[in-house]
């Protein structure tokens, strides 16, 4: 296990080498295979997970059956925050899209975390407050930003987390399918495909096999805005 990823996630930057120490060993380790799923919709949720290796896909499935794709989160990156306040029902559901390993904390840990390092309650308000900001920016974007400028944003967005330079742009292995693709930017398949597709021709791009190389990140920019 990677001791820095550990170290960079939002809930150990606030300890010491000792008392991140001790965290770590009061965590649980879990493994999952490629598209195995962590937990569901629904399922009593009371622990919050922090991806040390692979990428986690959360997702929400309307009453109809249409799926959504909420975020993808890769290493260092924690979720279910809010089970360690308010236990109860998940809200989305949660699968590895490769092989992934995390680290757990249940909600009877949290206490006596709390109360021996107050400043994690910081940190753990913080990571709310910026997923509430990211909801709200999601719903913006579905009212005022197009198709288009919904994919550049996504890609930019996944750029950061999981982008590798490459000899002619940024490399990004994102794993997803193009169906998830179009769940993550709330549009239909064929939509996401054209803006793809159209990027692509004018060279702000490169398509690979659930991947895609950023050649012009400037240009992408300018058309997420």
């Amino acid at each position: 296990m990677d001791d820095d990823i550990v170290r960079r996630a939002p809930l150990f930057t606030a300890l010491d080498e000792e008392a991140a120490a001790t965290l770590r060993q009061s965590m649980t380790e879990v493994s999952l295979g490629r598209a195995e799923e962590l937990f569901a919709e629904g399922d009593q949720g009371d622990r919050l997970y922090v991806i040390v290796e692979g990428k986690v896909k959360l997702g929400r499935t309307s009453s109809d059956g249409r799926e959504n794709l909420l975020a993808v989160l890769g290493p260092g990156e924690m979720f279910g925050e809010l089970s360690l306040f308010d236990p109860g029902p998940r809200n989305a559901t949660a699968t590895s899209v490769g092989d992934t390993v995390l680290i757990g904390l249940g909600h009877e840990d949290l206490n006596p975390l709390l109360m021996a390092h107050p400043e994690v309650a910081q940190v753990l308000l913080q990571a709310l407050a910026r997923r509430l900001r990211r909801t709200n920016d999601s719903l913006a974007d579905l009212v005022f930003s197009d198709v288009p400028g919904r994919v550049a944003k996504a890609l930019l967005d996944l750029s950061t987390r999981f982008g590798r330079p490459a000899d002619d742009g940024v490399l990004v292995a994102h794993e997803l399918t193009q169906e998830e693709l179009a769940q993550l930017v709330g549009a239909s398949r064929e939509t996401v495909n054209k803006a793809l597709a159209d990027f692509a021709s004018r060279g702000w791009l490169r398509l690979e096999a659930r991947a895609v190389v950023l050649m012009d990140v400037e240009r992408l920019r300018r058309r997420a805005r």
